[in-house]
């Protein structure tokens, strides 16, 4: 395998202990660049990177992502840079607008001008993390006249930005230090990446614009079906129940599968929409199968030219085994 650096992305299907144990593990075992932990609405993400902050030592530590939509960029710069402080210099910023059924309906927001929003909030994060003292005047967000009072640990973090559309990834590439992408087939993976190395960047806090992908993966050497069914059941939810990926899949040649998952899903659940995902849609989207399968399919994805696979842990029985089975196969050189 070529040089690479991994990341991984510990969410809900992982107890709290389960989570803790992982990262420590990560750590000692050295060859991990960074650990993740998404927010929907269970776990919250400051309050667990904080508590992994104190289990490790090395490893940087990701939200993935926070949205601008629960937080003002004034309580997303507090957490960022409390956790920054408590990692010594470790955090990564990953933030984004989530989905409009989690924003109405998890935190009664109204979803509108995510696009506007996104990069006003960028905006003010880099004000905030500067530690200078803020103004600003936007649609969606003001600061008059205040500076942060926790000392900050540096005066830059890593601002990093979900993205699935075209404007979304335009707008990473133009402010943000780094792009997260998700359920992004491996040949249009293969094209956006191209273009965004292709383009010169004004933005050069950081040597090299991180382009990440978190990739859903299920590992079992001995049972490699119910790993692929375990992966199957994770992409038929995020179809199912996600408006933008549903509707990014359909436009990417997947409108058939799309269909048939979303509709089993309305009638019989999430078992039944799971029995609706192709083998083509699965190895397009995940890593999930036997030991050799899973090597095979990190290679495509890496043959992309992403910078940082993230790899979301979807654990076959137990959960502490899945992780080590993906780490002995996915050893990392960068």
């Amino acid at each position: 395998m070529r040089d690479f650096k991994i990341g991984y992305s510990l969410g809900p299907l992982l107890s709290m202990d389960e989570v803790l144990v992982i990262a420590k593990h990560a750590d000692n075992a050295g060859g991990v660049d960074s650990i993740w932990i998404p927010e929907s609405w269970g776990r919250d993400t400051f309050s667990t990177l904080g508590a992994i902050s104190q289990v490790t030592r090395k490893i940087q530590l990701g939200s993935s992502i926070v949205n601008v939509y629960s937080r003002t960029p004034a309580t997303i710069a507090m957490g960022a840079v409390t956790l920054d402080k408590l990692s010594n210099k470790r955090t990564v910023l990953g933030i984004g607008t989530s989905t409009p059924e989690l924003v109405t309906g998890w935190h009664g927001m109204e979803f509108k001008q995510p696009l506007e929003r996104t990069k006003e909030c960028i905006e003010c994060l880099r004000i905030i993390l500067s530690g200078a003292r803020a103004g600003y005047n936007g649609r969606h967000f003001k600061i008059t006249n205040f500076k942060i009072l926790e000392p900050l640990a540096r005066k830059t973090l890593p601002i990093y930005v979900g993205a699935v559309n075209q404007k979304m990834i335009d707008l990473a590439n133009a402010l943000a230090d780094g792009i997260i992408f998700y359920l992004r087939p491996i040949d249009e993976l293969r094209k956006i990446v191209g273009i965004l190395k292709s383009k010169t960047r004004s933005n050069h806090r950081y040597p090299e614009f991180e382009i990440a992908c978190s990739i859903i993966c299920a590992i079992s050497k001995k049972n490699p079906e119910k790993a692929r069914e375990r992966a199957s059941k994770t992409l038929a939810y995020y179809i199912s129940t996600g408006r933008y990926y549903n509707k990014f899949l359909t436009d990417k040649g997947f409108q058939t599968e799309v269909i048939s998952i979303t509709e089993r899903y309305k009638i019989g659940g999430l078992k039944s929409a799971a029995k609706a995902v192709t083998d083509r849609l699965l190895d397009s989207l995940t890593i999930c199968g036997s030991i050799d399968q899973c090597s095979e399919s990190f290679e495509r994805f890496l043959s992309t030219g992403i910078s940082l696979p993230i790899i979301q842990i979807n654990p076959v029985d137990d959960s502490i085994l899945s992780f080590k089975e993906m780490l002995s196969t996915f050893r990392s050189t960068g």
